[in-house]
């Protein structure tokens, strides 16, 4: 090999291990800040973890608490401070729910994340956590209290496999952008859960066709699931916390009876939202499932929204 061609390959060659080393390289989380008006709780170093952390934020003035909204970041990241953010914090002031923000980091950190596999250890270090800020608030009612779940990347991850857990506990969960899922074909009752699955249509091929995947085959059987395909955005969380809170604004009235138990949907009621023309209608009683892919929304507002992000149109207001 000439001179030449060997400098070449060399750089190329430091070129692909310095990408590699940046890839794999830890994250720079900022320090959490102190919040006075937050709950601190953590749990020790479990199976598939090392840490699980969690902060508690609860509205003031609230004889009840309805639900807790659980954030989840993403991979290995430090979500707690979003117990702190105030549009969230407004959106769960407004629902009389209670805010947990967490912060799950594997043992040895990967691009597949073992602390999702929450049936593992993370989801009971999650309900041992919310078992103590339901004493520590002076709301015992949170210790069975519905959960609402929100996360990216790998915090939706988090989401699908707590969903997948304990179905029981979940009044709606999104799905963003993730990468890896440790269940496929969830169970009956977690497709009666209601959810949003977020892709990028820039994000990485693999991301794509992994949330399309887990949709199609929950789908198919019946989950009042909707796919939400963002154009012109990567690995990002783009529209789906907007749009989020519009379809949890619709569907918890549905889901919540203020007892802790959760009401089942009806799946031949709602919108139904066609994936390649991007337009909705009704869901028409009686009708068999379509042989083209299709969403369930709850409502005509998050339906027109559906169709919002998906046509890159502003949402209606």
């Amino acid at each position: 090999m000439s001179q030449v061609l060997k400098r070449i390959s060399v750089g190329i060659a430091l070129i692909a291990f310095t990408s590699l080393a940046q890839a794999q390289a830890p994250r720079s989380e900022p320090p959490l800040q102190p919040d006075p008006s937050t709950l601190d709780e953590a749990a020790p170093p479990g199976v598939n973890y090392d840490k699980a952390e969690f902060r508690f934020w609860a509205p003031d003035g609230v004889a009840k608490l309805d639900g807790i909204l659980v954030l989840n970041p993403g991979s290995n990241g430090e979500g707690r401070q979003m117990a702190s953010d105030p549009v969230w914090r407004q959106w769960a002031a407004g629902h009389k729910f209670a805010i947990i923000g967490t912060h799950f980091t594997d043992k040895v950190p990967s691009f597949v994340e073992d602390y999702a596999d929450v049936s593992k250890g993370t989801g009971p270090a999650l309900m041992n956590a919310i078992n103590k800020f339901a004493k520590r608030s002076k709301h015992p009612e949170l210790a069975k209290a519905p959960l609402v779940l929100w996360g990216m990347s790998a915090g939706g991850e988090v989401n699908y496999e707590l969903a997948a857990w304990k179905p029981e506990r979940i009044a709606a969960f999104v799905v963003n952008k993730g990468n890896f899922y440790y269940t496929g074909i969830a169970s009956k009752a977690t497709r009666a859960v209601p959810a949003l699955l977020f892709v990028g249509n820039d994000d990485l091929q693999y991301r794509v066709t992994a949330v399309t995947g887990i949709f199609s085959m929950n789908r198919r059987p019946g989950a009042v699931w909707a796919l939400v395909q963002e154009p012109n955005t990567p690995h990002a969380v783009g529209r789906s916390d907007e749009m989020s809170r519009i379809f949890f604004d619709d569907v918890l009235p549905m889901r919540l009876n203020g007892g802790g138990a959760l009401k089942p949907l009806d799946p031949a009621t709602g919108w139904q939202g066609d994936l390649a023309k991007h337009t909705v209608a009704p869901v028409v009683a009686g009708a068999k499932m379509p042989e083209e892919p299709t969403v369930w929304l709850p409502t005509e507002r998050s339906a027109r929204a559906w169709a919002a992000v998906e046509n890159a149109t502003p949402f209606e207001k």
